[in-house]
């Protein structure tokens, strides 16, 4: 099963238990709504996405107004929020990152086993995307993939944008390249750490579990975009927004920053030298 065909049942399932939670059946809703008799069934099965305007009905007429902002914001993901990482160049990736990024005003992140993209030397940044390339099979724009990358940095020094990232100990330790690559890449996060630009926390490696998450990237408190092993994620939906938000807060209080960050990051450094 697709990851879209996926979304689609799962977005079918919750309009389904609107229309059972307001008496209706699915040939009732129809007649409401000046449906063909089968449409019903077809959004509830994930056998067709709905429309916006077809969204708006449904919630007009299960009585669930408070849901609309959710379902809209399905909709919009379900063809759109996969983006298989073999048909689309990693640099193509990069530059809508970047676009993203330069709208939003307040970037936020946790990556438990790398440094984030935004605070990857290019050495670093140069191994990681190598290694990502290989592994997914797709078109080799290592040297465009790299260019962009660094060039998205810049968002870093303009405007008045905030930044607050989160990494796992663990992130510290990871091999990328060489000790060489690592030493120079944790030499400039330690500088990061005095940045009046940047929040960076450290999670420590015993820290209690708390919440069960992957990396992730939130802008502002409208998106949030997830890398898994086949694809990236958007998430735009209110209610999941929401909850990346709360694991955030969770993380963050974990964390230990300023001088307590540094040492962890010495220490590591240590183990390289």
């Amino acid at each position: 099963m697709s990851s879209v065909q996926q979304a689609r049942e799962t977005l079918g399932a919750r309009l389904r238990e609107l229309r059972k939670q307001d008496g209706l059946t699915g040939l009732e809703l129809a007649k409401l709504a000046g449906w063909d008799n089968s449409k019903v069934s077809r959004y509830e099965h994930g056998k067709q996405t709905p429309t916006e305007q077809d969204i708006h009905t449904w919630c007009a007429l299960t009585h669930a107004p408070s849901h609309l902002a959710d379902l809209i914001a399905s909709v919009r993901n379900v063809e759109a929020a996969w983006i298989e990482w073999k048909r689309i160049q990693s640099h193509r990736i990069q530059k809508k990152t970047a676009q993203v990024e330069t709208e939003s005003k307040l970037i936020r992140g946790y990556d438990p086993d790398l440094i984030p993209g935004l605070l990857q030397t290019q050495d670093y940044a140069t191994e990681v995307l190598r290694e990502c390339i290989q592994f997914v099979g797709g078109p080799d724009d290592l040297a465009a993939a790299v260019a962009t990358r660094i060039e998205r940095q810049q968002v870093l020094r303009k405007g008045a944008r905030r930044f607050h990232f989160l990494i796992a100990e663990q992130a510290l330790y990871t091999t990328v390249g060489s000790d060489e690559i690592m030493v120079g890449q944790l030499e400039y996060l330690a500088a990061q750490v005095r940045s009046s630009r940047v929040a960076l926390g450290i999670i420590p490696r015993t820290a209690r579990f708390r919440v069960p998450v992957t990396n992730f990237l939130m802008y502002d408190v409208r998106q949030v975009h997830v890398e898994t092993v086949t694809a990236g994620l958007t998430i735009t939906q209110p209610r999941e927004v929401s909850l990346y938000e709360r694991a955030f807060q969770i993380l963050v209080r974990q964390a230990v920053k300023g001088e307590a960050a540094r040492e962890l990051i010495r220490a590591a450094l240590d183990k390289r030298r």
